[in-house]
């Protein structure tokens, strides 16, 4: 089937109290282990993409990837651009072929953050547009933050003004690698479904436990992003199958160890996330 929006996927996680697993890929294998954990764990799923990858290669080449890959899925598969650090590069994802975007205006004042999402939900069109409120801690790409927790009232008001149509909220995850046991503050999540009726998204979930991301689904977030796990998952498996074939020289023995890992890995979400 084509890439579809994952707007549909996500309202169907909402009504359930579920989560839909958003997959950062960086490469071909990382995107087949993706698609085929969701097609044989027989649930939608999103594939995403950094800024950091996009400038690896055009956001065109991978929605290309991943569209030839969707056909022969028998799952719903979306396209989303992961934290995106402009106007311009959501555009240029929308052009590629992308199927959702996020606009990153986290580090700006309220209003800034208000103004950029606005004028990108507009040029999106029916194109969905993910944004984020309140300050994620941790590492992304080349962008380091300290923690922010988002404000309920702020959201409400954030979503009416933007058109946004999900939300990323800060609650106490991180990017990259725990130092040590997150505390998630449940309580704001509440508070922010209460007053918020787009789907709410958790970012940095790389690392926490199955029963903190089930606690977070059960009380409104309907999208869970992974990236850094993935992307140790399949290095690991490249390392271990060239510690054990020092003499390999043929990317696809190794890319096939990076895939096996990943596509366990991804199975292993997607069944936490179905609770």
């Amino acid at each position: 089937m084509p890439l579809v929006s994952p707007c549909a996927m996500l309202k169907d996680a909402q009504r359930k109290c579920k989560a839909i697993g958003a997959f950062n890929i960086e490469n071909m294998e990382m995107a087949q282990a993706v698609v085929d954990a969701a097609t044989e764990a027989n649930t939608p799923v999103i594939l995403q993409t950094t800024p950091s990858t996009v400038r690896y290669a055009p956001p065109a080449v991978f929605a290309a990837m991943v569209l030839a890959l969707a056909k022969t899925a028998t799952v719903p598969i979306a396209m989303h651009l992961d934290h995106g650090s402009s106007f311009e590069q959501a555009m240029e994802a929308i052009a590629g072929g992308y199927t959702s975007v996020m606009i990153d205006g986290s580090q700006l004042s309220f209003d800034d953050n208000v103004a950029i999402t606005k004028v990108v939900v507009e040029a999106a069109g029916k194109i969905p547009v993910e944004a984020e409120l309140g300050s994620i801690g941790g590492k992304e790409d080349d962008h380091e933050a300290e923690n922010a927790h988002t404000d309920p009232a702020d959201a409400k008001k954030f979503v009416k003004l933007t058109g946004a149509k999900s939300l990323a909220i800060a609650i106490g995850t991180a990017h990259g690698i725990y130092s040590g046991e997150p505390k998630l503050d449940i309580k704001r999540l509440v508070e922010i479904r209460k007053l918020v009726d787009v789907p709410l998204v958790l970012h940095g979930a790389s690392g926490l436990s199955a029963e903190a991301i089930q606690a977070c689904t059960r009380e409104g977030i309907c999208k869970v992003n992974f990236a850094t796990e993935l992307r140790i998952a399949y290095s690991n498996g490249v390392k271990a199958y060239l510690q054990q074939n020092p003499n390999a020289y043929d990317p696809k023995t190794y890319g096939k160890a990076g895939y096996v890992a990943v596509k366990k890995l991804a199975l292993e979400k997607i069944q936490i996330l179905r609770g």
